[in-house]
């Protein structure tokens, strides 16, 4: 009996399956708001990654032909980002993404000067890229200090000064926040660490190419950066190391990257991420302005429409394609898949950690309670979105907050309008 039940149960869950990939294969538009989690490639990158699989298939280390074409794309790649973010090209090292430039970052400069001290100072809505490297450190004899944060989700730097101490060696501040895209003051605290001596490294990955990122106006000496986020391939990344600054290499090999991240190059996705960064910051000023408006439009849309919406983080210093949202009485999980039916890729929190039924740490650590934590919605907006796509999400999502505010308990105690 408990068998057939469980078969009937299977059957069930199949068939839901189907029905929802096949509106979603028929769905000629399918319209994706979620850039904050990964981007599509864009086709010129993708051209570049082919021509690199096909015809640059050399290794870098070697001396004959192949190996010097791929050693020329490996050294223009490292230019062009470099030139990006005001860096020179031997500060650029190559990685599988941004969580290893994280990992490098904070590991190998706790290792490079644990002489000197052990004291790291972060805020407590850093990525898990972040977290859990320095919490490994903690269980090692670290002192960590997690800096709060307040209902905007920004640090104050007065609580960064207060933290420190003569065993400070390392202080690690994102540049923006994935959940709710507050833009973190990177520039005010570059000064006060500059002063005080002390190492600062910045997780961009939010950043590089979505906002203007100089690493001497931010007075940054690491910065993490990943190319599926600017429409670049995943499994790629880097991150730069201002000169002077020493780093213990946590992957060992052949010596590449300067001897500080062993491994044969990965040309194809590097040139993919170079081609791609090369695309996004040409007309950069005009995509911030054009995603900002569709951001703004957005907000204002949302929070006149629906009762019981509130905005979550900074409503102008933020990321321009992101807009979070808490929505009393309804439950994030199901309006992310409720919208995928109709076509609309959406987040209730970051693609690292949605599989998780706890609350975004983010929103609780701002003040939120936990309820309306899980009622959240982020929708981070791309350059090749449009104003009809937004008007049909809007409608969209009126129609879900309904349907799903039908069947909530507490909705029909407290009997809302929308």
């Amino acid at each position: 009996m408990l068998k057939n039940n469980n078969d009937n149960h299977k059957n069930h869950e199949n068939n839901y399956n189907n029905e929802l990939n096949n509106k979603i294969i028929n769905h000629k538009n399918y319209i994706y708001f979620d850039h904050a989690a990964t981007t599509p490639v864009l086709p010129e990158v993708v051209e570049e990654i082919n021509k690199c699989f096909l015809n640059y298939y050399g290794n870098a280390s070697e001396p004959h032909y192949p190996g010097k074409k791929a050693k020329e794309i490996l050294e223009n790649a490292r230019q062009t980002i470099a030139e990006i973010i005001g860096a020179t090209s031997a500060e650029i090292v190559f990685t599988s993404g941004g969580t290893e430039s994280d990992n490098l970052a904070l590991f190998g400069i706790a290792e490079a000067y644990k002489k000197k001290g052990n004291h790291i100072i972060t805020s407590v809505i850093e990525h898990p890229a972040v977290i859990m490297p320095l919490k490994y450190l903690e269980k090692k004899g670290y002192k960590i200090t997690y800096l709060p944060v307040d209902g905007n989700g920004f640090i104050d730097p007065d609580d960064l000064k207060k933290s420190i101490t003569d065993k400070t060696i390392l202080v690690s501040i994102m540049h923006a926040n994935n959940i709710v895209g507050t833009i973190q003051p990177i520039k005010e605290i570059g000064a006060i660490l500059k002063e005080k001596n002390i190492i600062f490294h910045t997780d961009a990955v939010q950043t590089f190419c979505n906002i203007k990122t100089n690493v001497d106006e931010l007075g940054v000496d690491l910065l993490s950066l990943s190319g599926h986020k600017i429409y670049g391939p995943k499994g790629v990344g880097a991150i730069y190391i201002r000169k002077g600054t020493r780093i213990m290499p946590h992957i060992f090999g052949g010596g590449q990257e300067h001897g500080r991240r062993s491994g044969t190059e990965n040309i194809p996705s590097i040139a993919g991420l170079a081609k791609a960064a090369q695309i996004n910051f040409q007309n950069l000023e005009d995509k911030i302005m054009k995603i900002t408006k569709m951001r703004d439009y957005l907000i204002e849309e949302v929070l006149k429409r629906i009762s019981d919406a509130k905005l979550n983080g900074h409503p102008s210093i933020r990321l321009p394609g992101n807009a979070n949202f808490s929505f009393k009485y309804v439950e994030g999980e199901a309006m992310v898949l409720r919208l995928d039916s109709f076509g609309i890729a959406v987040s209730s929190g970051s693609a690292c950690s949605s599989s998780s039924m706890k609350p975004s740490s983010t929103l609780v650590a701002m003040g939120i309670s936990p309820q309306d934590a899980f009622g959240s919605l982020r929708v981070t907006i791309g350059f090749e979105n449009t104003f009809d796509e937004i008007n049909y999400f809007l409608e969209c999502l009126e129609k879900t907050i309904k349907e799903l505010r039908k069947i909530s308990p507490l909705c029909n105690l407290k009997n809302p309008t929308i």
